[in-house]
């Protein structure tokens, strides 16, 4: 098949990737020259585990290209992709359908043949039906159908994600514009991978509707985990205690400052929107971004306790800000709340990630960018773990306990335990969900060995 994937962007830019690992010949477009001279040169533009050696190895077979051609890349596309982003609109919280009506506006006037015009961004309930519209008061002549596939990529997951899917979702109106997709979709088909044909507006749902549920997983835990601080339970047991049911699941019960990223505070959102516009409110859903945004809050308050009330002239090493471990993507990271909360309350920020720098520069003005996490806490009075990459995973605690001024773990991720920190001499040690905050310099070293 002929793909043409509009938008170089992480969805873009992945699913068009792995369409070429089919076996398909793929364009992938984009306005931006520089990020289009980047993949010619064979780099790429984002942090994905495997990408690289798999974008080149498609690239080397000739199946993949990439221009800014937008004319070149449709002409005689069998199915042409449009999958640019859709960022929350300034002031309503809807989602920014610019970038979408755009693409389609500019796609109409190249079909001369029949061709399928696929919807891969995040859009709202009836957004292709716009698409449509769009495409036909250009250009009321085409052969075209509009089909919704949207993605469902984890970060740092995203090629195991498409090659190996949970499901595949295709909405679509005609069976001529079925079998197109079916056609795309052909490899995972003929291994067993489920791929479920809707309708358009069921297809746009189902998007958000996932990620909504995943959203409200995540703050349901971190709700727990607040009651555990204060009755003296363990989250991680919790957790644990109901992931064994197999109605409930063990995934995404993992407490911590809160969900962040490209897809969960846009896309929950969008639906509150949604359901706002069509009388049909969506209160669980707003309900879980009210408590979200509180977790962030309750984070802050966690680090000023453990400061003793105050930022101001402290040192804070932080570990991690990128929104999740494997990808260098910010998007409304919990780091971008906390962070600028450390600088504004006075504090002298040190932060290490592995591939949060190139964002973060811009977006965490006034902290210092460090490689080393042994560094970053030598003489700091706190130490911050706000992202749970691997590298962070199995520190010396004793070197980094006596090397700070005041010996202080912030655990955001539950990564180390309480009796972890305590034997590697940390003074005070705050979790998520793990009980009341311990000083133990009060409580004594055996009293917590012996639990």
């Amino acid at each position: 098949m002929r793909i043409a994937m509009i938008g170089t962007g992480y969805v873009g830019l992945v699913s068009g990737v792995c369409f070429s690992d089919f076996g398909h010949n793929v364009v992938c477009v984009d306005k931006d020259s520089r990020k289009i001279a980047m993949l010619e040169t064979g780099e790429v533009p984002i942090y994905e585990p495997g990408l690289d050696a798999l974008m080149n190895r498609n690239v080397e077979a000739g199946r993949l290209v990439f221009t800014t051609d937008l004319e070149a890349a449709v002409k005689d596309a069998d199915a042409i992709f449009i999958a640019v982003g859709t960022p929350t609109r300034r002031g309503d919280g809807h989602a920014d359908l610019s970038y979408v009506m755009a693409a389609a506006a500019e796609i109409a006037p190249t079909l001369s043949e029949y061709a399928v015009v696929v919807t891969k961004s995040t859009v709202p309930v009836g957004t292709n039906r716009r698409v449509r519209e769009v495409i036909v008061a250009a250009n009321p002549d085409a052969d075209f159908d509009v089909a919704s596939n949207p993605e469902f990529l984890r970060e740092g997951a995203a090629i195991d994600d498409f090659m190996r899917p949970d499901r595949v979702v295709v909405g679509v109106e005609s069976e001529r514009a079925a079998k197109v997709m079916a056609e795309i979709y052909r490899p995972l088909f003929l291994r067993d991978f489920p791929i479920l044909t809707t309708d358009l507006e069921s297809a746009e749902l189902i998007k958000y509707t996932a990620n909504a549920f995943l959203a409200t997983k995540i703050t349901f835990i971190n709700e727990i985990a607040a009651l555990c601080e204060r009755v003296g339970a363990d989250i991680k047991q919790v957790s644990r205690g109901i992931g064994f049911d197999g109605r409930i699941g063990n995934k995404f019960l993992h407490a911590g400052p809160g969900y962040g990223g490209s897809c969960f505070p846009k896309d929950t959102a969008a639906l509150a929107r949604t359901g706002q516009e069509y009388a049909c409110p969506m209160q669980i859903t707003e309900a879980v971004i009210s408590v979200n945004d509180g977790v962030k809050q309750r984070m802050i308050s966690k680090l000023r306790d453990l400061c003793g009330g105050s930022f101001n002239n402290k040192t804070v090493a932080v570990l991690g800000v990128t929104f999740k471990p494997n990808t260098d993507d910010m998007r409304d990271a919990p780091s971008l709340t906390i962070v600028p909360a450390l600088v504004g309350g006075g504090a002298k920020v040190r932060v290490v990630d592995p591939h949060g720098q190139r964002e973060g520069d811009a977006l965490l003005p006034g902290v210092d960018w460090l490689d080393d996490p042994y560094r970053a806490a030598k003489d700091a009075d706190l130490l911050v773990i706000l992202t749970e990459w691997n590298e962070f995973r199995a520190l010396d605690l004793d070197r980094i306990a006596t090397s700070m001024a005041a010996a202080r773990l912030a655990d955001l991720r539950n990564i180390y335990t309480r009796n972890e920190a305590l034997r590697a001499g940390f003074e005070a040690y705050d979790a998520v969900g793990q009980g009341l905050p311990v000083d133990f310099g009060e409580r004594g070293f055996g009293a917590e060995v012996a639990e």
